[in-house]
């Protein structure tokens, strides 16, 4: 029997997986997720990978919407997620780095 994400994701050897820009229409980048297999039922059930994909949407976006082994569902960015963007046209998202980081780390964002 097939795995439920083999519809979804792209294996590129065990521990990467791929989210194709074709996932969801407007997918600036690809989504990749950093795990193994049986970490990745664990991703499939929280459906964290949506929150991958979403992360690929974000403006200056550059190579891929990444996802570490320990990704779990946060509040914008999956737990674990990283993303890079542009210095001339991309963003800063607080909740690419967390919303209890800004609150009790002291951290503040500007516009």
């Amino acid at each position: 029997m097939s795995a439920p994400w083999e519809k979804v994701l792209n294996k590129i050897d065990d521990y990467r997986w791929e989210i194709p820009t074709g996932y969801k229409s407007g997918m600036r980048v690809p989504g990749l997720i950093y795990a193994s297999e049986s970490l990745l039922s664990h991703i499939w059930e929280e459906n964290a990978f949506e929150q991958v994909a979403n992360v690929a949407f974000l403006p200056g976006i550059v190579g891929h919407s990444l996802a570490m082994p320990d990704i779990h569902w946060g509040y914008g960015f999956p737990i674990g997620g990283v993303a890079a963007t542009r210095l001339d046209d991309g963003v800063v998202s607080p909740g690419g780095v967390g919303f209890d980081i800004i609150v009790v780390c002291g951290s503040c964002a500007l516009t």
